[in-house]
């Protein structure tokens, strides 16, 4: 049994609903990623998505293109992401890491060595949001191959064909993508979310988290009512650039900390 899922079982055992807050590493350098992933545990995060930077981020707001040129211009690399993992893994054994990022690093590393580093580094999971599930069966089987569960977006405007091939691929669980955007951008519609997961239910027993647009502690109770998880990326890469500021990065995590212990209040309101 994977990380994400034994999280995930314990939650559901409690009766509560995941947190699953996102950073880039890197950003702004690679001294305060693991420092910062630390701060998001001791906050209440239940698994952690750590962006590999990208130069080309299709699915990416404004505020994580930023994390991600920071990062870059500091020389972040695929390796250099698993080796921060294995830095936080050293005090972690238990938080799940998924790591979400583009195709072309991983293409660049080949797929069968990523999988095998990224396992080896303890990763748990792996987003990659420009493999399109018809053309990830490869992906998928070289993931689970490797102990990784491969995690899909599914977005408001996805066929009932893409849920079931997302279906059929994914493990650990779904990541539903609030609206049709990019991250950080748009208002989002709380009662489309909720009618639309019944689809995504129907089609997968796997855990189904919602992301895109949820800042508050307020939106993510109200998401937390029907979803399985919450995700929360450009809000705190936000806070991670106002405390940084200046290049003064000793509040970051205090501030992060703060950030998502509130979010974590409101995912908590919510019983199941």
């Amino acid at each position: 049994m994977s990380r994400i899922q034994k999280a995930f079982e314990r939650l559901n055992g409690e009766g509560r609903k995941a947190l699953i807050p996102f950073i880039t590493a890197g950003d702004p350098d690679a001294a305060l990623t693991v420092p910062l992933m630390h701060a998001l545990v001791e906050a209440g995060a239940d698994v952690i998505e750590l962006g590999v930077p990208f130069s080309d981020p299709m699915a990416d707001g404004p505020t994580i293109q930023r994390a991600s040129e920071r990062a870059l211009a500091k020389g972040m690399k695929l390796r250099k992401v698993l080796e921060l993992v294995v830095e936080f893994r050293k005090t972690d054994a238990q938080t799940p890491v998924v790591l979400m990022g583009y195709a072309n690093p991983i293409e660049a590393m080949g797929l069968e060595k990523f999988a095998n580093l990224a396992s080896t580094a303890g990763v748990d999971g792996v987003l990659v949001v420009d493999y399109p599930p018809e053309e990830a069966e490869n992906f998928g089987a070289a993931m689970k191959a490797n102990g990784l569960d491969p995690i899909f977006l599914i977005a408001p405007t996805s066929s009932a064909e893409r849920i079931a091939q997302v279906a059929k691929i994914a493990s650990g669980y779904v990541y539903y993508v609030s609206l049709a955007g990019v991250t950080g951008s748009g208002a989002l519609n709380v009662d489309a979310v909720a009618e639309r997961l019944p689809a995504i239910r129907a089609a997968t027993g796997l855990p189904v988290g919602v992301g895109f647009g949820i800042r508050d502690a307020a939106t993510a109770a109200r998401i937390a009512t029907f979803a399985d998880a919450v995700v929360v990326g450009s809000r705190i890469i936000e806070e991670i650039e106002k405390s940084t500021a200046g290049g003064d990065t000793r509040s970051a995590c205090a501030n992060v900390k703060a950030l998502v212990a509130d979010i974590r209040r409101g995912v908590d309101e919510v019983k199941k």
